[in-house]
């Protein structure tokens, strides 16, 4: 593997690839167990890996303004972040790379620049909340995936989905399941039991079988699991003369 890196923190960068492809990972300690779905996904997706950054900050931020928003709104807001507070990418990158923003810079956004990006006052708040303390949650500092969890979870307006978010993507957590996510719930009960409907409790029940795997398995699902069917929608029958001259009868009717 060859990488090249630019900036103060190239030295930092280039030796935290490896984490960043899954070169941490253990994917061999996974048992898919007796399901065929899991078991057929496990061998057919070899390059499946959970990398990891080791960067809370830098997954918090974006973590933050995808909460209760669609992915197009979310990637809308963190281009204006970035275009904002975002500095020039070091080296040969394209024209237009922004590195994200620390926590201080953030903290020095005004409200009339948020205004502009599109930003609500809900995620604005919380965002603000994460950045005031950001050097305090930093795996070097916060711990293990249950500690940083904890740990985002009493800072003002952020939940279980979004720390669970950020311990994936900073530890490469192969246990942590996203709950409260809007689809995940049913991606998981459509491909593991051909629920149509499931609810977090129902995911999680499902995903017991591969304790301390349960990312794992939501990953593999999503790499190549099947989609539940769209609702089949009612047709508009186009009304006549004839049937609006029946309904007035009947009703005339049913009146008599």
């Amino acid at each position: 593997m060859r990488s090249s890196a630019w900036g103060p923190g190239a030295e930092w960068a280039a030796a935290a690839v490896p984490g960043w492809l899954g070169a941490a990972d253990r994917r061999e300690e996974f048992d898919p167990g007796g399901h065929p779905v899991v078991g057929d996904l496990h061998r057919r997706t070899p390059w499946l890996r959970l990398g990891r950054t080791g960067r809370t900050w830098d997954a918090l931020a974006p973590a933050v303004l995808e909460q209760k928003v669609t992915t197009v709104e979310a990637n809308r807001v963190w281009r204006e972040l970035l275009r904002l507070a975002g500095e020039p990418a070091p080296g040969p990158a394209p024209d237009g790379m922004r590195v994200p923003p620390s926590a201080q810079r953030v903290l020095e956004v005004t409200d009339w620049q948020w205004h502009a990006c599109g930003l609500d006052g809900a995620r604005r708040r919380a965002l603000r909340a994460v950045a005031s303390v950001a050097s305090r949650l930093e795996p070097e500092v916060a711990g293990d995936s249950s500690s940083l969890q904890a740990r985002l979870c009493s800072i003002p307006g952020i939940g279980p989905w979004t720390a669970a978010e950020v311990v994936q993507r900073t530890l490469g957590c192969p246990d942590t399941v996203s709950v409260g996510d809007y689809h995940l719930k049913n991606i998981v009960g459509w491909s593991l039991a051909g629920r149509r409907d499931t609810d977090d409790a129902g995911m999680l029940e499902l995903l017991a079988p591969w304790p301390g795997h349960r990312q794992r398995v939501v990953r593999l699902l999503l790499a190549g699991g099947s989609r539940r069917p769209a609702g089949a929608r009612a047709s508009r029958r186009p009304t006549t003369a004839g049937s609006s001259a029946s309904a007035a009868q009947a009703r005339a009717r049913s009146s008599a």
